[in-house]
């Protein structure tokens, strides 16, 4: 039995005629009524009684007529619950962020965009180091990250950019350079401590810091190492040291320490979404597509 058959049925049970029916389904009357008569044989049961002025439902028919009728409207909305999935409509979008990534204006944005577009989409939104992140997507457990890009991420995955934002520098408030407005020459700061993440927890931020020192022409001295932002401005606010994060970290509101722009040339570090590369998830393209247009409007 297959889903026409049951079309079929019902279109003679609305019309009570075969040749009123067979017009409504666009085939011709004999065709018609030998599915019917393939279909009864089917059950075993006789479903029409054939009249000199149609077609009557016998009380078989009635019987079946009321378990089927049900059934083309939830085949189709299946279809429709199908399609919309495979659109990227539906479902539940697992999104991955790095604690620097966070912070940048395109991360709200690309939410909050992508949940005005996809309403009936649930968002699990997860905060870890970039390595973490890669892995979960590499492995499935998760289906697209904003962080911060390295050379050394998997090559399975595809990384789109999203922007190039600069770094600054972050001063203890006694610090006594701290005080002064204009951009900042980072060799001044060849005697400070330099606190960073540990490389194996953030990549592009520890290479992009240590990559801008020896760009000003000197070999920066690490300090205490700090996994998150928060602890490495709470470290730079305890006098241990500076720091160079991503220029958006200027939005912290942090006791004790002092923002400062870097002379040019600026060093930069990127911003991308990233997802797999071999069968992404549609929910996983539909966000990234978002978070371009978002980054793009911004540019």
């Amino acid at each position: 039995m297959e889903l026409r058959h049951i079309r079929y049925f019902l279109a003679v049970a609305e019309e009570r005629n075969f040749t009123r029916a067979a017009a409504r389904l666009g085939i011709g009357q004999p065709p018609l009524s030998s599915q019917i008569r393939d279909l009864e044989a089917e059950i075993g049961v006789q479903l029409f009684h054939r009249v000199a002025h149609g077609a009557e439902l016998t009380e078989a028919g009635q019987g079946f007529r009321d378990a089927v009728a049900p059934l083309p409207g939830q085949f189709a909305a299946a279809i429709r619950v199908a399609q919309r999935a495979g659109r990227g409509e539906t479902g539940q979008l697992g999104i991955g962020l790095t604690g620097t990534a966070a912070l940048n204006p395109i991360v709200p944005d690309a939410i909050r965009s992508f949940g005005r577009a996809y309403p009936d989409v649930e968002l699990r939104v997860e905060e870890a180091s970039s390595l973490t992140l890669l892995n979960n997507i590499v492995e499935g457990r998760l289906d697209v990250a904003i962080l911060r890009p390295a050379e050394s991420d998997p090559v399975e995955l595809r990384e789109e950019s999203l922007a190039e934002e600069p770094l600054v520098v972050v001063l203890p408030a006694a610090h006594p350079a701290a005080q002064d407005r204009r951009p900042l020459d980072l060799p001044l700061l060849r005697d400070d401590a330099l606190i960073l993440t540990p490389r194996s927890v953030g990549t592009s931020l520890h290479d992009a810091a240590l990559a801008a020192c020896r760009a000003a022409g000197f070999e920066p001295r690490l300090g205490q190492p700090a996994p998150q932002i928060a602890s490495i401005l709470s470290l730079v606010a305890a006098e241990l040291g500076v720091s160079l994060v991503p220029a958006s970290m200027r939005q912290l509101n942090v006791h004790g320490v002092v923002f400062r722009s870097i002379r040019a040339p600026t060093p930069r570090i990127g911003l991308a979404v990233v997802y797999r590369k071999t069968l992404p998830p549609p929910l996983a393209t539909n966000f990234a597509r978002i978070a371009r247009n978002v980054a793009r409007d911004r540019r």
